[in-house]
Parts: C-alpha cells; structure tokens; sequence
C-alpha cells in the first residue's frame, strides 16, 4: 500500500501578543547525561474522524494557525528557544522570546483506518504524522521546541501530531495546555461567522496551482521498540525516588530485569528544570514505603482523549511515544504534579528500550 505522505505547506505560529517580562527557565543538569538526550522529544498524535461534510484537516489546520498563536500566551516557554547562557558557555536555559512553533500541513492517500491497519504491523508508521528536527547541539537558539503537523486522510479524516522537546513536555499536561488550546480553538471558530466559517489561512484558498508538493518523510525518529509506562504516586515524594520505584514496579510488570541508566526530566521549580540521571542498579532493595503510594495509572488519564479541535469530536485514536532511538540504551523518565489541582498527586511517565 502505498503510504507516501505530502508535506504541502510549513509555516511558523508565533504568539498573539509579545511575551512581557521575559522568562527564563533554567536547565539543571546534576549529572552527566548521555549525549544526544536533549534533542529527545514526546510525540503525541491524535486522530478524528470527519463529523460533517464541511469538517477537514485544511479547515482544522487554518484555525489552528489562529487559536495556537492565542494559545501559546498560556505557555510562552514554548514558543522559546534553548540558548547557553548569555556568554554562551554556560548553562542551558530556555528564553520566552516568542519565536513560535512550527505548523506543518499534510496529506497521505490512504483512509484513516487503512493507516491504523497498518500502523498495528508496523510500529514506525506512525512517525509519519509528526514532523521533529533534532535541536542543533551547536546553535540550539534557531531550533523550535514544539512542531505541530496537520495530516489529512483520503477519508476525510485527520490527524493532529504533536511532537514537543523533553525540557518542555510536561507542560503539555501539567498546567493542561492541550486542553487550553482545544477550548481557545473552538471558542474562536464558534465566534466566527457561519458565513466566514473558512480560516484566513485555509490553505487549499492558499495554494498555487501550478506547483506540486514536495514529497518526503519529515522525520528520521523511530519507536524503536520502546515500551511506554504511565504511574501515579499519590504523595510528591523527591521525584529521584518515585522514579525508582516506578523502574521497578516496571520490572514486576514485564517480568525482566530493566538494565541500563534511564534519564529523569522534573521540575525543581516552575522556573528551573533537572535533568539527572537514575542508575536502576543502585536499588539494593525495594523502597517499600514509596511502593505503596505508587499506582498503574495511563495516557488517558493525562486528559489527552478530551481534546477536539471540533467541538464534540474527541479523538477516535490516540498514540504516545518518545522520538528518536535510545543513544546509549537508556531510558527516559518524566516526573510532574498531576494536572489535577485537588490532590498532591504526581504522575510519573517511564520509557525503556525493549
């Protein structure tokens, strides 16, 4: 079957109004990481199926040009770039200096359920619909953060991947920016003229004629076979030792011995983030006290299945993983405050190479 996707336009959303003061968001490394973790990033893809004739990708894609650029007002960090410090040989730091996100919009020729047919035999398929380039480890000040890639299917279906860096990811459903961003969208398109229901960048209204897309695979980045964990601990324990636990709860759930140095990705602060690495061999013996506090828990549960671009229209699939391949055989693990403001709770999402 061919599968073959068209990127037919990219464009860059910056945000609605300037981002006034400026924010700095420290990056702590307190151990030495493998090389390559920073240009790690969390995909997410989200797929919806049309609900009228007049629903589309071109259509959804138009208005999210718009309501991502209101959107981004609520997390201006990522519409940052990771810069080194000001002499340039310092620390990693991220600055909100609203330089945007990448929008890319695309079609592939086949229905959205032939893709998931097939997408359940080949586990790279899905890299397809999200767009991520490596952050530039020389000059990481021109690399965007987040990419977001509007897929339209031969069906009339779509899909919405995004792909965010790991310094950033949390906030995705820490401080529930998906779902912000959702209600902005619909707000916006519901406040609009039903006459004047096409977006100002609609783009098939866009596109010349007499040119033809460019035909490639967006991105290098592979599932690598990784098995994806998602846990919650019911009290905000340092998250160095809730991470440790989750390891290996892990370990009894797949029956094997998680070798290897996993990578942790939390926040000291909202303005400072740690990055630091956890050794699974250093647990001698199991942390009971933490064990108990620590729960399966899922992608569902982050709130990822209530975001519609259509009002009503919540996702008919949803997929999560860690781009990119495990450079040294290491995991990854990110530990944030649950979404949930009622409770303490923490959510801790694990990656590990198969």
């Amino acid at each position: 079957m061919a599968m073959e996707i068209h990127i037919e336009a990219v464009q860059t959303v910056s945000p609605f109004k300037v981002t006034e003061p400026r924010q700095v968001h420290r990056v702590s490394v307190a151990d030495p990481v493998p090389p390559g973790v920073f240009q790690r990033c969390l995909n997410i893809v989200f797929y919806y199926n049309q609900v009228a004739d007049e629903d589309s990708g071109w259509l959804a894609a138009g208005w999210i040009k718009e309501s991502l650029a209101r959107a981004q007002a609520e997390q201006p960090a990522l519409s940052g770039r990771l810069r080194r410090g000001e002499d340039g040989r310092g620390d990693l730091e991220i600055v909100t200096n609203d330089s945007g996100v990448r929008l890319v919009e695309a079609k592939i020729p086949v229905t959205m359920a032939e893709f998931l047919d097939v997408k359940e035999g080949d586990k790279d398929a899905g890299t397809q619909l999200v767009f991520w380039k490596d952050i530039d480890e020389q000059n990481p000040q021109y690399s965007p953060l987040l990419y977001v890639q509007v897929t339209n299917f031969r069906c009339g279906g779509y899909s919405v991947g995004i792909s965010c860096s790991l310094l950033l990811a949390d906030l995705l459903f820490k401080n529930k920016f998906l779902k912000q961003w959702a209600e902005i969208h619909n707000d916006l398109v519901s406040k609009t003229e039903a006459v004047a229901r096409v977006p100002t960048f609609y783009f098939p209204n866009l596109k010349k004629t007499n040119t033809s897309p460019a035909s490639f695979f967006p991105s290098s980045q592979s599932k690598n076979g990784g098995q994806t964990m998602v846990f919650t601990s019911k009290t905000v324990y340092p998250a160095k030792e809730v991470a440790m636990v989750c390891i290996e709860e892990a370990e009894l759930k797949t029956g094997r011995k998680i070798y290897g140095e996993f990578c942790l990705f939390s926040r000291e602060s909202t303005q400072v983030i740690k990055v630091e690495s956890v050794r699974n061999e250093v647990m001698v013996q199991k942390h009971w006290r933490l064990s108990s506090e620590v729960e399966d828990s899922s992608w569902d549960d982050l709130g990822g299945n209530e975001v519609a671009f259509s009002e009503g229209n919540k996702p008919a699939h949803a997929s999560y993983w860690f781009g990119t391949t495990y450079p040294g055989g290491e995991g990854i693990v990110m530990a944030f405050p649950s979404p949930n403001e009622s409770t303490t709770e923490m959510n801790i999402i694990l990656a590990f190479p198969q």
